[in-house]
């Protein structure tokens, strides 16, 4: 028995209606999806930490949501493992001829190809918009990077970064002259859309920057905190504009701007 069968073994027997596990039993795709979403998060994690050996148990552990979901359709009839795997392989197959097949091209139009047969594979499935099969439960910062991708597929997009960036201060002028907690809320949304949308601009992933813009603050900040007396205590006892001038001092110690 190989590894992967010992797994589904495993799992058909946690949802055995008779002697199975009753948390495993009660489960079903929405239940579940939360756990997935998490154990894929926790697999970047690991990859960020350049920890090997927690990446392999989270994998593990995001296998077994693949696995878990597949049981589930198992048991309603629509499909299995068996067929996930299939209809993976199928795709990989048929998105890179070059390899499996008898074509020859090169890395830009390898992409380019890419980008059609995803496109095509869309269509085939019933899509009637560029936006269709952008997925909701997507992180709100990575949803609008692919939103503003796909309208850009079919040439609704900036040319530079200028109109980007104009639009980023005609937003926050927006949200500054907004009356009201509602259309505040909506301004903030299109200040952060904007946002996206120069970023992109540059060729820059925005989740990316913004993971590490987040890293470099928690970093500052907790030097912040080791340079005051008391450490957190003492750091919350000081006055915005002592706090502020041990935010200076650990840039300049960083080889950062001094303002």
């Amino acid at each position: 028995m190989t590894e992967i069968d010992r797994l589904l073994s495993i799992m058909a027997r946690l949802r055995d209606p008779v002697s199975g596990c009753e948390w495993d039993r009660e489960q079903t795709y929405g239940t579940i999806a939360p756990y997935t979403i998490e154990e894929a998060y926790e697999v970047a994690d690991a990859i960020a930490r350049n920890d090997l050996s927690s990446l392999r148990d989270e994998l593990g552990d995001l296998l077994l949501q693949v696995v878990f979901h597949s049981r589930i359709a198992q048991e309603d009839g629509a499909f299995e493992f068996e067929d996930v795997a299939r209809s993976v392989s199928d795709k990989l197959e048929a998105r890179h001829p070059h390899i499996f097949g008898s074509e020859q091209s090169s890395e830009r139009s390898q992409t380019a190809r890419w980008e059609s047969l995803k496109e095509a594979e869309r269509k085939a499935k019933g899509a009637t918009s560029a936006m269709d099969g952008v997925a909701l439960a997507l992180p709100a910062l990575m949803r609008a990077e692919k939103l503003q991708k796909r309208a850009a597929r079919v040439g609704f997009d900036w040319p530079d970064p200028r109109g980007p960036a104009d639009k980023v201060r005609e937003e926050c002028e927006e949200l500054a002259a907004a009356d009201g907690e509602d259309s505040r809320f909506e301004e903030a949304g299109d200040v952060l859309f904007a946002a996206v949308n120069l970023v992109r601009s540059y060729g820059i992933d925005p989740e990316n920057a913004l993971r590490a813009a987040n890293a470099k603050f928690e970093r500052r900040f907790r030097s912040m905190e080791n340079l005051a007396d008391d450490g957190l205590d003492g750091f919350a006892a000081l006055s915005l504009g002592e706090q502020e001038e041990l935010w200076q001092r650990v840039k300049q110690s960083e080889g950062g701007k001094a303002a």
